[in-house]
């Protein structure tokens, strides 16, 4: 497996924990930035990290920000991203086997460091059910068809 992963400066020290734990358990990880302080403009690694989904270079993807939401907005633009901010383990479990979402995303100014590893592992360990679930996920590229045309 292997994970994009992005922040803006309000994540990067929870990214390289996770970057980290990600390692341990043996997964490939692509680094998008940033990795310093200095402010950054989070829709710059949105696009890093969703453009490596799009093209098959990452299986999925990880975004940080501080409260993830900047981050979800920017992410759910692209065509073929399904984005979830998850606060829970309970939310990356079922995003991933209900929604198929190919994106994580997490609050590093809301969610405290080992309760955002363990949202990691429930999203990588959840797999997507299909079934009536399908037709919602291919519902909504339905609506990405008729709002960006079909390609």
């Amino acid at each position: 497996m292997k994970i994009a992963i992005g922040c803006d400066h309000g994540a990067y020290i929870l990214k390289d924990k996770v970057k980290a734990h990600l390692a341990e358990k043996g997964i490939e990880v692509i680094d998008c930035g940033t990795n310093g302080p200095e402010s950054v403009h989070y829709p710059v690694y949105a696009k890093s990290v969703c453009k490596a989904v799009q093209a098959k270079e990452a299986d999925l993807g990880i975004l940080l920000c501080t409260t993830g939401i900047g981050m979800s907005m920017a992410a759910n633009k692209f065509r073929g991203i399904r984005a979830a901010l998850c606060s829970t383990e309970y939310q990356a479990d079922m995003t991933r086997s209900h929604n198929d979402a190919n994106v994580l995303v997490l609050g590093a100014g809301v969610t405290g460091e080992g309760l955002s590893l363990r949202i990691v592992d429930a999203f990588l360990s959840s797999s997507f059910l299909g079934g009536r679930h399908a037709v919602r996920v291919g519902m909504i590229e339905e609506i990405e068809n008729e709002e960006y045309g079909n390609k």
